[in-house]
């Protein structure tokens, strides 16, 4: 570990940190955009309650101030890995059910696709930083999908969405406690690790 402590990799680390910092805010934009176009195009209530859906990662965590910087980059990619197979199923389909017929929400659901994947491999990269690889790739096999209606198909979608949004807010936190100077400090950001 001492050479995840070097000077350069502390610098490494934090310019990586803030990088995915800004990608984190970006994708968090963006499925907040996918969102509203969904509900609509999908003909769903934006305040529709969806219960938690099978095979999605939750954002919230107990405890969540007492991991370690090496906790949170592995919870973030195992549910940035779940994400990108979740989202690939809904591109899937959407393309079965609608067709070329709407383009636009095949684009922005491929578009939030490959946001998911760079940032993915963005943690990958902290994650080799912190002298330690990222765990196989095999540990994020999503769930077999189970024989849903259309509208439980569009309900899941909804879920996998909001619960997208989460994980970018908590990325995001998740990478300001990782780029700070000492593990021990407090957990209070200092200004200048702000997006």
């Amino acid at each position: 570990m001492a050479a995840a402590d070097s000077p350069s990799a502390t610098l490494r680390r934090r310019d990586l940190c803030s990088r995915g910092i800004r990608l984190a805010g970006k994708m968090r934009s963006d499925v907040v955009d996918l969102l509203d176009t969904y509900v609509e195009r999908q003909g769903l209530d934006a305040s529709a309650s969806v219960a938690a859906v099978e095979g999605v990662p939750v954002a919230a965590a107990e405890r969540w101030d007492e991991q370690t910087g090496t906790q949170r980059l592995l919870e973030n990619l195992a549910a940035y890995r779940a994400f990108r197979a979740l989202l690939a199923q809904m591109l899937e389909e959407q393309r079965e059910q609608l067709g070329e017929a709407d383009a636009a929400l095949g684009r922005a659901l491929a578009a939030v696709l490959l946001q998911v994947s760079a940032f993915t491999y963005h943690l990958e990269e902290l994650l080799r930083l912190e002298s330690r690889g990222p765990p196989s790739e095999e540990e994020a096999e999503p769930p077999p999908s189970p024989h849903l209606s259309l509208f439980e198909r569009k309900l899941r979608g909804l879920g996998v969405l909001r619960e997208l949004a989460q994980w970018a807010v908590r990325s995001a936190r998740d990478l300001r406690q990782l780029a700070k100077p000492s593990p021990g400090s407090s957990s209070v950001p200092s200004p200048a690790e702000s997006p």
